[in-house]
């Protein structure tokens, strides 16, 4: 079984909206309905589970589900911090017959079946994988002052996008490490990487952005 778990959760401070960044409509849809959509339409995902805030869940019920048709199967209730929600995720899953499992942003719309099928295959191979694209700027490293340091090599660096794809029982089993030894990561990469497990980066596209800013909302109308 692949199961999707999808991250709605966020309040998205800096888009400057008095709505949750997945509700704002772009072409008059939710963002949060073309990533469901893309889901739904894989025909490799057998399994979707979304992560809310309690308060959201009765709103995205009424007007995202029920208004567009869009089938998932649990909702779960996301913790404090994006790695609970993670976590809150996994854990709905644990009496399932999930093998593996993509963990996507749900302000992440423009998804494509290459990549969500490329997570599926590596994630079978390596146990663990993510897309990811070079980032066009250079690159500085600044010092407390904002002075420049340093200059990485733009070859050797990826910017990681998502869905962040696992083999499922570790990538649980390395979560339910994380929570007792307390540690704070950023992205699922980053759990699996503490405890041994080395993360196959494959190509992502760079199209699949994170609407996180206005200027976003002008790329995805073009997007869409």
């Amino acid at each position: 079984m692949i199961s999707a778990i999808i991250l709605a959760g966020g309040k998205g401070k800096r888009m400057n909206s008095s709505i949750s960044k997945q509700f704002i409509e772009i072409k008059g849809k939710p963002i949060i309905y073309y990533t469901i959509k893309k889901f739904n339409d894989n025909k490799k995902i057998d399994n979707i589970v979304v992560v809310l805030s309690q308060e959201e869940i009765e709103y995205f019920k009424e007007n995202i589900l029920k208004k567009y048709d869009l089938k998932v199967d649990k909702i779960v209730i996301g913790g404090a911090e994006r790695q609970d929600s993670v976590y809150n995720g996994l854990k709905s899953l644990e009496n399932t017959e999930t093998d593996i499992v993509l963990i996507h942003d749900g302000a992440r719309p423009f998804i494509s079946d290459r990549i969500i099928e490329d997570g599926i295959k590596y994630a079978s191979i390596y146990g663990a994988c993510a897309p990811g694209v070079m980032p066009k700027d250079t690159i500085k490293i600044k010092e407390k002052n904002n002075f420049s340091i340093d200059t990485p090599n733009r070859e050797s660096l990826v910017s990681i996008q998502t869905p962040q794809v696992f083999k499922f029982r570790e990538i649980l089993e390395c979560h339910e490490k994380v929570k007792m030894d307390k540690v704070v990561v950023t992205d699922d990469t980053m759990v699996v990487e503490r405890y041994g497990t080395k993360v196959y980066l494959y190509d992502g596209e760079y199209t699949n952005i994170k609407v996180t800013t206005p200027e976003d909302l002008i790329l995805g109308e073009k997007l869409i």
